[in-house]
């Protein structure tokens, strides 16, 4: 009886004594998985080479450097630097996560997170309701739908530091327009951008009026790829026009809805053009985000890198875990993402 630890050898076969050993076979095949993948695809590769090399220079080394800088106490008075033929060696030294800990621990990151997490839930829903609802309307047969279309996207089609500054210039307490308007109307001039709630609501409103483009033509686009012998089949059953809408559109928009809900998710949270360009962060430093501040400590004042280094780590972890969970909910909802 042969020994069950073993392998017999094939007649004709020509397996060697590597291929003999329980195992022998898959560890060969691993071993040629690679280069047999190399072979027959090294165009592909050779295609995708450069993007990744300039990823790799753009966005990992900068990456890297990021995470190397969060662990150590780099200021502008202790990095190196050259002055005229004078080389100054850095003097920072490596102080391990204690950035880290410093920063989770003081009360000023809950802060910002906390108006963050504000900033980004707020202007994300009123993207998706308000995309949605001016989608579902340019579904319809319109008269002049196609001019209605293009006015629409045309928020979008402005550069966002374009529309800050136009923005800044209407919410102005002494000429802006829209106090001229309110005095017009009767009704006092208000000082949009002078307290802190009315500042807030100022660059929410920006944002959205910046944003709703994109919401609209991605669920328009997915409205217009639902069949509509749904719609009829369901008109001739009875169902009300609200009862079509939650019943065949919203399922229908559930692979769609989801991409842009986490595209305008991460995008909004890290969107530095609004917050800086409007309101400058002001007033105090009521309306800033964590990235607008990140940008505080690395470049006014006596410039901080690791401690912004060590925000936009802490940003960027906050931005995977999100995603990673909201992957992991539209899984257990039976999505593919």
């Amino acid at each position: 009886m042969p020994d069950s630890g073993t392998s017999e050898r094939v007649p004709g076969s020509g397996l060697g004594s590597a291929e003999r050993v329980p195992g022998g076979r898959r560890a060969a095949g691993r071993a040629r998985g690679p280069r047999r993948a190399w072979l027959r695809h090294w165009y592909a590769w050779a295609m995708v080479a450069p993007v990744l090399i300039v990823m790799a220079v753009l966005i990992g080394w900068p990456l890297a450097r990021g995470v190397y800088l969060s662990l150590t106490d780099a200021t502008e008075a202790n990095v190196g630097r050259t002055i005229g033929v004078n080389v100054i060696p850095s003097r920072y030294e490596f102080v391990g996560l204690d950035n880290y800990l410093d920063i989770l621990g003081s009360g000023l990151f809950w802060a910002k997170l906390g108006w963050t997490v504000t900033w980004t839930v707020a202007c994300v829903a009123l993207h998706y309701g308000l995309g949605l609802g001016l989608a579902v309307l340019l579904h319809r047969k319109l008269r002049f739908r196609s001019v209605y279309r293009v006015l629409l996207i045309l928020p979008w089609a402005i550069p966002a530091f374009v529309a800050a500054f136009i923005w800044r210039y209407l919410y102005n307490s002494d000429y802006g327009v829209i106090n001229a308007m309110l005095e017009a109307a009767g009704i006092g001039a208000v000082g949009w951008l002078n307290d802190p709630f009315t500042a807030r609501i100022a660059v929410i409103a920006v944002n959205v009026w910046l944003g709703v483009p994109f919401m609209m033509v991605a669920m328009l686009g997915g409205l217009q790829s639902i069949p509509k012998e749904l719609y009829e089949a369901a008109e001739v059953d009875g169902a009300s026009p609200w009862q079509r809408f939650t019943n065949i559109t919203l399922p229908s928009l559930r692979a769609v809805s989801s991409t842009v809900i986490l595209l305008g998710t991460i995008w909004t949270f890290n969107m530095f053009p609004v917050i800086f360009l409007v309101t400058g962060g002001g007033p105090g430093s009521e309306t800033e985000i964590l990235v607008t501040y990140a940008f505080r400590e690395a470049f006014t004042g006596v410039r901080n890198y690791s401690g912004s280094a060590t925000w936009g780590v802490i940003i960027l972890l906050l931005l995977v875990l999100m995603a990673f969970g909201y992957r992991r909910a539209l899984r257990k909802t039976g999505e593919v993402w």
